[in-house]
């Protein structure tokens, strides 16, 4: 085992928005100290850093908000009103050792009075003995959706009936007529309803046995008496199950009112579909899906004098097989390694820079450049590094590149002789490395929503793959090529570095998009991005304790770049994700304080795949003599020849390969 010795005194780097380093007895005041505001309105937050006495230490203080879509706050502490509810937003006082203080203030922005109300889905048309969940629009006066207004509904007549949550069922036939009020807001809809022709219902599966995981479609269809079909029968659909093991168990899967079913435990399932007063019922058998294999560590290079960052490994131009780590809160180092064999990962250069924190590392795909990007520089001109890593045991710096990049750079990517390089939290820079000795930036690409921030980009294909937490993932064109995995019907070599065009987006409520990776199932065709989130609610523990983050992947199904749709997810429990990464149909996850997780992506995805038995294999990534002991804190996972490489944020490099049980 290579071992980078701890030192006395470690260098810290902080997360803005995650990690205080206390400093003793410092409060801060704000003024005012319970800010009201209506939409649209802004507000200048003042606010002083006091002693234990009352001394006034510093009113230079740092201001950002926690909810940025809703409450926009500029450095200096100008707040933007823009949605109505109850946010938080910070200040931040850093003394003159780099003890920090952060303290938050609860904001509240009034709602404004109502607009209007509409019915969305309640058609002129429909069958007694059916049901409808009604959905509404709420509106109010500036424009916004009221998502949680406090609705009352109402139907004029017997026909029909519904319940406080807009649970509509049918009756009788005739004519009925919809309420739907809200403060002094009133709409109204009528809805005939007809004699339902239903007599039977016929199911279309066909997969009488499966396996947990596996997504089944029910495909149902309503018929009338004479054996037609009538299409515009609403089907409604569920399922009883008998799971194998009956104690205590959790849910035991998840039916959608699409007709898709899947199971998370082995058993019986009787699959159900009902149209009106007709009913058909039709038994599965659900397998266990029996995939699982085991990690065993193959190496592990422990570095505990900091804490290291993201990972790249590639073969270089002499054959043999390198990695490249960066550090966090530390000197600006950067470690090159020779991992040609992975039980025996040997150190073999460091180049470091004027930085805190070398966050993410990227290597060009004929493994000759190196790019490093900088945050916390001296001299405050943080940018990129590029580098020849020709020859990875004697790497050499080629080019600074600072240009409108001073406030520092989180992540980067290469593709093409270009580099995307995520700026300032803001946007990103699209950089020409031609000739690497001189780069110069082509164009850049940001949004225009308030507050946007940007963490990560990825490019595949020529399409950029940004995470823009509470906008979500974006996808643009850079330069898209024929053989691009891409959505159905998408239109190829729109954009490129000097113009790149947005093509789609998505976004969900928590806010906490920080990574994507874009991928094209080989066993259904079907194209997804896993959006991953990244969160500490309870902050980052720099030393001594482990840090439990939260957030789980979303797996966003594209038809097309204007429909996107969540249908999956994989959650552990009481853990975050961070970085992660698709082969085939297999994904590698770095899922910080849970580890190294391997999971089954194959078939068409549905639910929560950590509770299907989708997952492979997994490895605690601790070791009792980490930077911060026995606290694993995987970052970013990588499948090399075999191998499957990994950083840990508090233990360094490991290698592992993927072995039958």
């Amino acid at each position: 085992m290579t071992v980078f010795f701890k030192n006395i005194i470690a260098s810290l780097a902080v997360c803005l928005l995650a990690v205080t380093v206390q400093a003793q007895d410092i409060t801060i005041q704000f003024e005012p100290s319970e800010p009201i505001l209506e939409v649209g309105e802004e507000l200048q937050l003042k606010g002083k850093a006091v002693d234990a006495e009352g001394n006034v230490l510093s009113e230079d203080l740092r201001f950002f908000s926690r909810a940025r879509n809703s409450v926009g706050m500029s450095r200096d502490g100008l707040m933007t009103a823009m949605y109505p509810g109850t946010f938080t937003v910070s200040a931040l006082y850093t003394d003159d050792d780099n003890n920090r203080v952060i303290e938050n203030l609860e904001v509240t922005i009034n709602y404004p009075p109502l607009e209007s109300i509409t019915f969305t889905n309640v058609p002129d048309r429909m069958y007694t003995n059916t049901a409808l969940q009604v959905d509404l629009e709420v509106m109010d006066e500036a424009g916004l959706t009221r998502e949680a207004a406090d609705v009352t509904f109402s139907v004029n007549n017997s026909l029909a009936n519904i319940d406080r949550f807009g649970l509509l069922q049918l009756q009788e036939p005739g004519l009925v007529t919809l309420t739907a009020s809200a403060e002094n807001i009133e709409t109204t809809t009528q809805l005939r309803i007809v004699e339902n022709p239903v007599r039977s219902v016929a199911i279309g599966n066909e997969v009488m046995e499966a396996r947990t995981g596996d997504v089944l479609r029910i495909n149902a269809t309503a018929l009338d008496s004479d054996g037609n079909v009538v299409a515009d029968a609403p089907v409604e659909y569920s399922f009883i199950a008998r799971p194998d093991d009956t104690l205590g168990q959790s849910a035991e899967g998840q039916v959608a009112q699409d007709g898709r079913f899947v199971a998370n435990l082995p058993g019986y399932f009787t699959l159900i579909a009902k149209s009106g007063n007709s009913v058909a019922r039709q038994t599965v058998r659900i397998n266990e899906r029996n995939i699982k294999m085991r990690l065993e560590m193959v190496g592990h290079s422990l570095v505990n004098s900091v804490h290291t960052s993201d990972l790249w490994v590639w073969e270089g131009q002499d054959g043999r097989d390198y990695a490249i780590t960066g550090t966090w809160g530390g000197s600006g180092d950067t470690y090159f390694w020779d991992v040609t064999d992975p039980a025996n990962m040997v150190p073999i250069d460091t180049v470091t820079v004027d930085a805190r924190t070398v966050n993410d590392v990227k290597i060009s795909d004929d493994g000759s450049l190196a790019v490093i990007t900088r945050e916390g520089a001296s001299n405050r001109r943080n940018g990129i590094v590029i580098m020849d890593v020709s020859d990875p045991h004697n790497v050499s710096i080629i080019s600074e590149y600072t240009e409108d990049l001073t406030g520092g750079v989180h992540n980067s990517f290469i593709y093409e002789n270009h580099v995307y390089a995520v700026n300032n939290g803001r946007k990103y820079d699209i950089i020409n490395i031609d000739d690497p000795a001189n780069p110069y930036t082509v164009s850049q690409f940001e949004l225009d929503t308030p507050g946007h921030a940007i963490h990560d980009v990825w490019i595949e294909d020529g399409i950029a793959y940004s995470s823009n937490w509470s906008d979500g993932i974006v996808m643009t064109d850079v330069g898209s090529t024929p053989e691009a995995k891409t959505p159905e019907g998408h239109e190829l070599g729109v954009g490129s570095p000097s113009n790149p065009v947005k093509l789609g987006q998505y976004s969900y409520p928590s806010g906490w998009n920080h990574a994507a990776f874009p991928f094209k199932s080989e066993s259904t065709g079907d194209f997804y991005v896993i959006a991953g989130d990244e969160a500490f609610p309870s902050g980052i523990n720099i030393e001594n304790e482990p840090t439990v983050p939260a957030g789980w992947l979303h797996f966003v199904k594209f038809d097309g770049w204007e429909n996107p749709e969540e249908v999956a997810r994989y959650e552990i429990p009481e853990a975050g994700t961070h970085n992660y990464w698709v082969d085939g149909d297999l994904l590698y996850i770095a899922y910080y304080n849970a580890g190294l997780r391997i999971v089954d992506i194959s078939g068409e995805l549905m639910g929560n795949l950590y509770d299907q038995g989708r997952e492979i294999a997994h490895y605690i990534t601790t070791d009792h003599e980490g930077y911060v002991p026995n606290a694993a804190m995987a970052w970013g996972p990588q499948p090399h020849k075999e191998h499957i490489f990994v950083s840990d944020w508090n233990s360094g490099i490991w290698s592992f390969r993927l072995v039958e049980d």
